[in-house]
């Protein structure tokens, strides 16, 4: 089996806190994976490594085999355990914001949520507001 992900010697420092010093290992494809630790650990600082919000001071990590940072970012997709919503937004106009983000046009967004609410029969979704 390949790996999807494979860290080799990857190092981040903020100032003088070394957040990830040296990290390697690697992620076989199609498995089921945690990243645990305590706070102060790295693992956020990991994960935005990996999406392309920081880049490593040193080392590479490989996605299918290919440096990370010639991966579009539509390639790579994260959600974060609670952050990220806006809680006011309606669920329809959050969606079609966050494809934007990725690079979708508008029309095209718009399609495809509408496409996906009646798929999924959640039509009735798309006008409440993400707190609900």
């Amino acid at each position: 089996m390949s790996d999807i992900l494979e860290f080799r010697g990857v190092s981040k420092a903020f100032s003088d806190v070394q957040a990830l010093d040296g990290i390697q290992f690697s992620i076989p494809e199609h498995s089921v994976f945690g990243l645990l630790g305590p706070n102060g650990a790295g693992k956020t600082t990991l994960i935005r490594i990996i999406t392309k919000i920081f880049a490593a001071d040193s080392g590479t990590i490989l996605f299918r085999g290919k440096d990370i940072r010639d991966i579009r970012h539509a390639e790579i997709g994260y959600m974060p355990e609670e952050k990220g919503l806006y809680k006011k937004m309606k669920v329809g106009e959050q969606l079609i914001y966050l494809a934007a983000l990725k690079g979708m046009p508008k029309r095209v967004a718009k399609e495809n949520m509408l496409y996906w609410f009646e798929r999924l029969d959640m039509h009735n979704w798309k006008d409440k507001k993400s707190r609900t």
